[in-house]
């Protein structure tokens, strides 16, 4: 998340000069960088949010049955 209501303004020009430095600071600090050019923003550099954890991912995606060897249900044979 990034800090409400702070971000920082920056010339095209000194954007260009700076760029991997700027990249850097983003990622660190987490407040976003406009981009301006003549005055008119152009672009907005905003910091990637993290990846969601991999563990718990698939929570509640699967069913469980109680009885895998129960006989099929005859309305899934008239499906075949």
């Amino acid at each position: 998340m990034t800090p409400a209501g702070k971000t920082t303004h920056m010339p095209a020009g000194q954007f260009k000069a700076v760029c991997l430095k700027v990249l850097d600071g983003v990622a660190e600090s987490r407040v976003p960088v406009t981009i301006t050019k003549r005055g008119v923003p152009v672009a907005r550099l905003v910091p990637v949010d993290p990846p969601a954890p991999l563990f718990g991912a698939l929570a509640g995606t699967v069913a469980h049955c109680e009885d895998l060897l129960a006989p099929i249900g005859d309305e899934w044979d008239a499906l075949r």
